[in-house]
């Protein structure tokens, strides 16, 4: 089973970030964590690496949901995103997909929580 979705862009590595964002918005997630891979590792490495960023998308609702089923899940929050310059220059964004990254869980009940949440994460990158 793959654990994530994707796509690949034909725009500038700051306008995926919107365009993720704005349709990530569009689907109930806000952006409530950003880590620019790039920077922290120059940063704390001394180590360069083309841009990468991962976005940590919430959708309220749902995570209010899991919380009430699982008090643990929270492990498994945020939805990651990310959003990468492959080394020929092109963009890529992928996004975790919360059947696999939930599966270690039994809880049916959590099981269609991600379904729904894998159906709009599915959504958002499809529809860049």
């Amino acid at each position: 089973m793959a654990y994530y979705f994707s796509k690949k862009l034909d725009v500038g590595f700051e306008e995926a970030i919107q365009k993720v964002t704005a349709a990530l918005k569009e689907q109930g997630f806000g952006i409530i964590t950003e880590i620019d891979m790039k920077t922290t590792f120059k940063n704390k490495l001394d180590a360069d690496i083309r841009p990468y960023r991962i976005l940590g998308a919430c959708n309220p609702h749902f995570a209010y949901q899991a919380l009430q089923l699982e008090n643990k899940v929270g492990t498994m929050l945020p939805c990651n995103v990310i959003v990468q310059q492959l080394e020929d220059g092109s963009i890529e964004v992928a996004a975790v997909d919360p059947i696999a990254s939930m599966s270690a869980v039994e809880n049916e009940q959590l099981g269609n929580i991600a379904h729904n949440v894998q159906s709009r994460m599915r959504e958002v990158v499809e529809g860049l």
